[in-house]
């Protein structure tokens, strides 16, 4: 049973870390439009986040207490500690620390300003490859048609929404469309039916 949900809950994280790294690319590369604030968008990103990162504290959990492979939190928390698969597991250990980091970053955004902001969320192109290292490496899951459409589908996405974020990186944000104002109506000037009448040459006769 725990070795069941070590499995599903690592490849759990996983897909909620692609999704994030590909909404977050998607954000930063205008492809989502402006018929959703951004506001929204960021929060969706953040979401799927924060539900890796549960995910992943569920993996290691069971991790330990998994009989088969002998995990304690030495193995756990310090990369290349553990004897079974050191240098994969070390890539999740790694992967999860940064996961950590750039989770709590949406947290403390307008403390640390936006530039630091930015700059810790590229570290998540290393979470992200140091999470797929670790899946394909360790994951006993890795060779079968499931694992394999995950890994390599999400590694494609990822490296082509990262091309389309180099290339739209020095352009400028296309402005939102003004919405526009009705012309005020322009009125005709009225004929003046009372205006006195000009006396003609009948009348200057009389």
């Amino acid at each position: 049973m725990t070795w069941i949900v070590i499995r599903a809950s690592g490849f759990i994280a996983y897909i909620l870390l692609a999704l994030s790294a590909m909404w977050g690319l998607a954000i930063s590369s205008n492809l989502l439009g402006r018929s959703t604030s951004k506001k929204t968008l960021t929060f969706m990103h953040e979401s799927m986040a924060v539900g890796s990162l549960l995910a992943t504290a569920l993996h290691m959990l069971f991790l330990y207490l998994d009989e088969f492979v002998e995990f304690g939190p030495r193995e756990i928390f310090v990369p290349g500690a553990s004897v079974w698969e050191p240098l994969s597991v070390s890539f999740g250990v790694v992967a999860f620390y940064g996961l950590v980091l750039i989770t709590a970053s949406f947290y403390v955004r307008k403390a640390i300003g936006q530039k630091a902001w930015r700059f810790i969320h590229f570290g998540s192109f290393g979470v992200f490859l140091g999470a797929a290292l670790h899946g394909i490496m360790a994951g006993t899951d890795s060779g079968t048609p499931a694992g394999i459409g995950i890994y390599v589908g999400s590694i494609v996405i990822i490296l082509a929404l990262a091309a389309v974020r180099s290339i739209t990186a020095g352009q400028p944000a296309s402005p939102a469309p003004r919405p526009s104002r009705p012309r005020p109506a322009v009125r005709e000037p009225e004929s003046d039916s009372n205006e006195t009448a000009q006396p003609g040459p009948a009348s200057a006769r009389a």
